[in-house]
């Protein structure tokens, strides 16, 4: 009888959840029969031998690394801040944001039933499920946020940007994730929802950069994800800063295409 791998791994107990599971596995640190296997999806006997090697992930889902790569790379501190996670799915931003000292989260995610329980239970969440960010407003949530990560699927990020930045206070900051696939044009998204043309890549990356500054935020860093999204597009992570509105800094402190390039260098392999 055969089974799926991330079935496997909670039926023995060596995950506590599915999600958590293919996290583990598309970390590289899943070996059956003594092979390294990174798909979920991928069947066997449920006699194989499995064994997981290395550290597990420390949060509830692999989303917490991206977040985790953000804030070291760009510096950033959320101790005794108050933040959101734009569509949290599982809850690993918003499960990294708690354990960097974030006092509080609003979890918002237009889906349900998503977030770990372990999130669910923790005061320091609220929990917004099918709740669509574009139309949360001030006065929907108690406080201004100071942070804002941004993950979302199937729409681009200059349909959020601005709805999120009219909850931050001022001067707050976002890390937002750029998906390829979800800011190009249909004509150049390949087969399964991948882009790897890096000249698209470019492309999308300064429309989501030339947007954002149109709307006052001032661009501080651009670096790419440590891991790939689902079907295996290289993403990547733009950190923004809240202008007074009307005010327009157009100094971009970094080469897009050197960061590009440095993605698809380590990342293609991967």
């Amino acid at each position: 009888m055969k089974e799926r791998l991330d079935i496997l791994l909670v039926q023995r107990q060596l995950a506590p959840s599915r999600e958590k599971a293919k996290a583990i596995i598309m970390s590289g640190n899943v070996y059956v029969n003594g092979q390294k296997e990174d798909k979920a999806g991928s069947t066997f006997d449920e006699k194989s031998e499995i064994e997981v090697k290395g550290n597990t992930l420390k949060y509830v889902s692999r989303g917490g690394l991206k977040l985790e790569k953000a804030m070291s790379h760009f510096d950033i501190t959320l101790e005794g801040k108050v933040c959101m996670d734009v569509g949290s799915s599982t809850g690993g931003f918003t499960d990294c944001m708690l354990q960097n000292g974030a006092v509080k989260v609003y979890a918002v995610d237009v889906g349900h039933g998503q977030l770990d329980w372990k999130l669910r239970q923790d005061e320091r969440v609220v929990c917004m499920e099918k709740t669509n960010i574009r139309y949360v407003e001030p006065e929907n949530i108690e406080e201004l946020v100071e942070f804002s990560s941004i993950d979302v699927s199937f729409i681009s990020l200059t349909k959020v940007l601005l709805p999120v930045r009219n909850l931050l206070t001022d001067q707050g900051q976002i890390a937002c994730l750029i998906k390829p696939q979800f800011e190009a044009g249909r004509e150049k998204v390949g087969k399964k929802g991948v882009v790897r043309d890096s000249a698209v890549h470019e492309e999308v990356i300064r429309k989501v950069i030339a947007y954002a500054v149109s709307i006052s935020f001032e661009v501080l860093g651009l670096e790419f994800s440590p891991i790939k999204g689902p079907e295996g597009n290289i993403e990547y992570l733009l950190y923004l800063q809240k202008l007074p509105e009307g005010t327009q800094n157009e100094e971009i402190p970094f080469s897009v295409e050197d960061i590009v390039k440095e993605a698809h260098k380590t990342l293609e392999r991967v």
